[in-house]
């Protein structure tokens, strides 16, 4: 099939805007709680839609008293936290057009993003963040920032106090102002290549999205239903689901460092949770060498090929009795101790940014975990597609949701159109014609439709290899097989104009001393030297040959190298996202390659 469309479930009127989400809560008899925040004694304490809502007039109002006027925008650079929220409703209420800025960017990334999108204001959450645009403005001409509020240093009460002089009537001219049509957010990309493209992404692009969303999967976000945020909330998945929620009922809690994260999904006990497929190789992972490192390594090898395989027999309809039985005693000894581990009551797991893998998809599956995977952009204001529980194809990143189109180009490459799709480019008009062909956007991913119209990503355009000898290569099909196992934390599969298939991986050091214990071999060794050993170069290539078994003879990876320092967003080689930054990964480690293939040709 080479196109599907998803009709519209829902409309609003085009004077709605994103604010009618949460005014449509807080007018609910039932008050749904809409966020949960840790006290003073460490307890998670509820706060209605209306107490929500009382809050971000507040801050509205202190933005309209400072100076923010209709279609201003305001940047938000924080990690992810309660306020995060607040202050993105608060911009809408005030009629302005918000900003996301990941925290980790650097002084050039921020003077870009607040020059680009002309940003009048920042709210950033702690000095450090100031002082990081402070340095931007330094470097950059900022004067058109006036204000610079800060979460941590008091900034909020700040916008409270300023704002009591503004009337509810001035108010509420602001927030009804904006409609459908218009200007909600500018999100930037995070990039792997060159400089961040802003994504105009309009009030109906999320009203109509989340009511659509909700019609296609009510029961994953719902009143009643909990998550804890941890992905970075100027990421737009994360932004979208934390819309969804509000729009929805849902209560959500934020985890702003990951190393929180077991604990207070213990405590807070998620109904789903927002994920990017490496979260959960990290949680299969690190359960797989908690067994072995206690001796019940073939335990959980015999667990994981019974999910698998009674996820599998599930999902085409009939499940033999022998696997049944054997599917509950596993349940009592491994998958009730894993879905404990996430707080015992994750059903769902909402998966996007990269594909997950079939294998892990029907493993959680089979523990009683079910990963939804779907797939959009920045461009698409996140889901284009998705699973949803009623029918989930594990591999496939599901059909598109309602007011949804995708279609296959010739070449392969998706193309999508609908509710999703943003209104352009900031500031680059002469993108449009470069990237929307009738309307239809080119998303720059290759894919295929089923019979069904659910959606197989099978690689990026752009990072397709072509071998000296002319063979297209997609690089992520090699690199997920081999990053799937626990000792490794990073692939990337290099050989453009090259004359065979290569391979840069890093180890991961979370799991390095356990892997040392095992192969008996001194737990002080480092990265470089483990490389060396004939342990890890055997382990390695049995994982390139598993690999290899998928992809044809000129496709396989000849030869790999051990990186000693792992590819991450703070070496610069990840995006925010986790997404590989390869051009940056092949500059940086140019001589690793050139060693690669200056040798004698395989």
């Amino acid at each position: 099939m080479r196109e599907f469309s998803v009709p519209v479930l829902a409309e609003s009127p085009p004077t709605t805007n994103i604010t009618n989400l949460l005014l449509d809560q807080a007018a609910k008899p039932s008050n749904p709680a809409l966020f949960a925040v840790r006290n003073s004694q460490g307890e998670w304490e509820r706060i209605k839609a209306t107490e929500f809502a009382k809050d971000v007039r507040a801050l509205a109002k202190g933005l309209i008293a400072s100076g923010i006027k209709p279609g201003d925008r305001v940047a938000i650079m924080s990690r992810t936290r309660y306020e995060w929220t607040l202050v993105d409703f608060a911009v809408w209420f005030a009629g302005a057009v918000s900003v996301p800025v990941y925290e980790t960017s650097s002084p050039s990334q921020v003077a870009w993003i607040l020059s680009d999108s002309g940003a009048v204001a920042i709210i950033v959450e702690a000095a450090r963040h100031e002082n990081i645009v402070r340095t931007a403005a330094a470097d950059e001409d900022l004067s058109q920032v006036a204000n610079v509020w800060q979460i941590d240093g008091g900034g909020l009460d700040a916008l409270r106090a300023e704002g009591a002089s503004v009337s509810d009537e001035d108010l509420e001219k602001r927030r009804s102002a904006a409609q459908m049509a218009d200007l909600a957010t500018i999100i930037y990309t995070s990039g792997t290549t060159g400089k961040p493209k802003g994504c105009e992404l309009t009030h109906a692009n999320f009203v109509d999205l989340c009511r659509n969303s909700e019609l296609a999967e009510p029961e994953v976000a719902r009143e009643g239903s909990q998550t804890i945020m941890f992905l970075p909330l100027a990421h737009v998945l994360a932004r979208f689901i934390s819309v969804l929620s509000v729009s929805t009922g849902a209560t959500v809690a934020h985890t702003p460092d990951v190393k929180n994260l077991l604990p207070d999904l213990q405590s807070f006990k998620p109904t789903f949770i927002l994920v990017v497929p490496r979260v959960l190789e990290k949680v299969f992972n690190a359960s797989m060498l908690k067994a072995e490192d206690g001796g019940k390594g073939k335990i959980f090898s015999a667990g994981v090929a019974t999910a698998v395989a009674w996820s599998k027999a599930k999902e085409e309809g009939k499940v033999p009795l022998g696997l049944t039985l054997r599917h509950a005693l596993f349940d009592r000894l491994l998958y009730g101790k894993i879905r404990e581990a996430m707080g015992g009551r994750v059903d769902y797991a909402v998966s996007g940014g990269a594909p997950l893998g079939e294998r892990l998809g029907h493993f959680f599956h089979g523990i009683g975990l079910l990963v939804l995977e779907g797939y959009g952009l920045t461009e698409t204001t996140a889901p284009l597609t998705t699973n949803t529980p009623q029918l989930v194809k594990l591999g496939t990143v599901g059909a598109p949701l309602p007011g949804n189109s995708v279609k296959i180009a010739d070449d392969g490459e998706i193309l999508a159109k609908g509710i999703s799709v943003m209104k352009g480019y900031y500031n680059r008009p002469e993108l449009m014609e470069e990237t929307f062909t009738d309307g239809w956007f080119h998303t720059g991913d290759i894919g295929e439709l089923d019979a069904d119209g659910f959606l197989k990503i099978t690689g990026r355009k752009k990072e397709i290899i072509i071998t000296a000898g002319g063979k297209n290569v997609v690089p992520s099909q090699l690199e997920d097989s081999i990053r799937a196992d626990a000792i490794v934390s990073q692939c990337v599969v290099v050989g453009d104009q090259k004359p065979f298939i290569s391979a840069l991986i890093t180890v991961d050091e979370e799991a390095l001393p356990g892997w040392l214990g095992r192969h008996k071999l001194p737990t002080t060794m480092t990265v470089t030297e483990v490389a060396k050993t004939d342990e890890l170069q055997s382990e390695l290539q049995a994982l390139v040959d598993r690999a290899n078994k998928k992809v044809s003879s000129a496709e396989a990876i000849k030869q790999f190298r051990v990186v000693p320092t792992d590819f991450t967003e703070t070496s610069g080689h990840l995006t925010p996202s986790l997404k590989i930054k390869r051009a940056q990964v092949l500059r940086d480690f140019a001589d690793v390659v050139e060693e690669i293939y200056s040798g004698q040709r395989v």
